[in-house]
């Protein structure tokens, strides 16, 4: 590989890595999705979380019901009052996920080279002999000699607490598997996943759709994580059943990639989806282990070209249990960074985890450090020469925002916008500072009663890498006079003042329409 590719701008002097980290506002660039349940739901843990640097709350509807999230909700809407701190809501689909039902939740002990049946007679008893599944057309999709997994929720890679079983004999409805190693499985859920097998089961299930149109119609959720996307179609039968759902229809889709069927429709899905969640415990059983790599590598360059945001999981699992992750997973958090993520999505460590907040607090400081040596100067080139000539009108000013501040120095890059998607663009070639996204509600009708848009946006960019929103004022228009954009630019720089990104004397990009044109300028402030 020749010197000019490497992601480190120069060689690092050791004296730089002896130094302490600094502590600052915003933890980091990278955003953190962390996932709601059991051991992270009471007021004190989320206002923990959010403190650490979570700024989507993912709840997983893959466990428990409708009620319960509804309760860690409320909480987390206790703790962003008290934080002050915004946080989006990201509702988790269940999709195409086959599920080993366990009614009496014992513990189910698997010996190497026995034999299991799994069974779709969801009556029967989990025990060492039977796992009743819920999929009735397992048989008819698995052959002998086919590979099946089963492991706890978000399954750990760690062969104590999932199993490998290979497909011996199909009888029926029922599929005769052997077991390839000795494990203990705990608790009421384990998830099932063949590899490399077409599942015929609907990526938004009926299941799904009741889950969106109650507690995600009444709680305005920001973002949809569909699970086992395998086709753009999936994404438009999403985005046109939310589109029936009054205010759903600002709701963003993330298609999840969980398997190969989806790797193959990548393109596809990327032109229809709002962003991409990478689902590396699922595709990691789909794919041969050297090749993850790769499929992170160039699933998050065509996200970052697109300008979609790119979520990465199952970074620190080693976190559910302990206080420190390993060196692996220290060095896997950086290399997301490096590779272009937007955000981590944390799982299984925050949900049952035992150290929720500390996990936060440390994936963050580990973006933080990656986020010192991101080449950006070469990632901007190559953006560029991606996007080509001409550029559109909005992509020229974005880019020379971005360009203009790195050469000023400027502090922080300020953006006036009502649909977010300038703050975006100007996200998009990865400023070294943060972009302030100053969204600017806009007044609409539906004939029967005002209101503003503005909230969604700006929640938004929450998932977005370097994009910290605050809500205007709506008696402020974002294109107007220059001297009502004054008062909004004071609050603008107020806030940035407050937060620590910006001291006097500092420079300052700010990017806004006036009228019909788009101008980019540069202050610097006085004391």
């Amino acid at each position: 590989m020749h010197s000019n590719h490497l992601l480190l701008e120069e060689p690092i002097r050791m004296a730089t890595i002896l130094e302490p980290s600094k502590a600052s506002f915003f933890p980091a660039m990278t955003k953190i999705v962390g996932t709601l349940g059991p051991r992270s739901r009471s007021v004190e843990v989320i206002e923990g979380c959010l403190k650490a640097g979570m700024s989507v709350a993912r709840f997983d509807f893959s466990w428990l019901d409708g009620k319960y999230h509804q309760e860690t909700l409320d909480n987390l809407r206790a703790a962003v009052k008290s934080t002050k701190k915004l946080c989006a809501v990201m509702l988790d689909t269940v999709g195409a996920e086959m599920q080993v039902v366990n009614k009496s939740e014992n513990a189910i002990s698997l010996q190497q080279d026995d034999n299991v049946t799994l069974t779709p007679d969801k009556g029967q008893e989990a025990s060492s002999q039977v796992l009743p599944i819920n999929f009735d057309g397992l048989a008819k999709a698995v052959k002998k000699g086919d590979t099946i997994f089963i492991g706890q929720y978000l399954f750990t890679g760690s062969e104590t607490t999932s199993v490998w079983l290979e497909v011996d004999n199909v009888n029926g409805s029922d599929v005769d598997c052997k077991i390839k190693n000795t494990a203990t499985l705990a608790g009421a859920l384990f998830t099932l996943h063949a590899s490399q097998i077409h599942i015929d089961l609907p990526t938004l299930t009926e299941k799904d759709k009741e889950n969106i149109s109650s507690w995600g119609v009444a709680n305005k959720i920001d973002f949809l994580s569909l699970s086992y996307t395998r086709h753009a179609q999936d994404v438009r039968e999403a985005r046109e059943y939310l589109s029936k759902l009054g205010d759903l229809s600002q709701t963003q889709i993330f298609a999840k990639i969980e398997n190969v069927e989806g790797l193959t429709h990548f393109d596809e899905i990327l032109q229809e989806a709002d962003g991409i969640i990478l689902s590396r415990g699922n595709i990691g059983i789909d794919l041969p282990p050297e090749k993850v790599f790769l499929f992170q590598k160039a699933a998050l360059h065509k996200c970052n070209m697109a300008g979609k945001p790119a979520v990465v999981t199952r970074v620190v699992d080693s976190m559910t249990d302990n206080l420190r992750p390993t060196r692996a997973e220290a060095t896997d958090v950086a290399n997301a960074v490096l590779d272009g993520s937007d955000a981590i999505l944390l799982g299984a460590e925050t949900l049952r985890g035992a150290y929720p907040v500390e996990t936060i607090s440390t994936v963050g400081k580990i973006c933080a450090e990656a986020e010192k040596v991101f080449n950006q100067d070469l990632y901007f080139k190559k953006t560029v020469k991606y996007v080509g000539e001409p550029m559109t009108h909005l992509e020229s000013i974005a880019s020379s925002a971005v360009r203009a501040a790195i050469k000023v120095k400027a502090s922080v890059i300020i953006c006036f916008t009502s649909s977010g998607r300038a703050a975006r663009l100007i996200a998009k070639y990865r400023p070294t500072m943060p972009v302030l996204s100053v969204v600017i509600p806009r007044l609409k009708t539906n004939q029967l009663r005002w209101s503003f848009s503005g909230a969604f946006e700006a929640r938004q960019s929450l998932i977005v890498r370097g994009l910290f929103p605050m809500l205007a004022d709506p008696r402020h228009p974002a294109e107007s006079t220059s001297a009502t954009n004054e008062s909004v630019l004071k609050v603008a720089l107020d806030h940035g003042k407050a937060s620590g990104v910006i001291k006097s004397h500092d420079r300052v990009v700010i990017c806004q329409k006036v009228g019909d044109a788009s101008v980019v300028k540069i202050i610097e402030l006085e004391d």
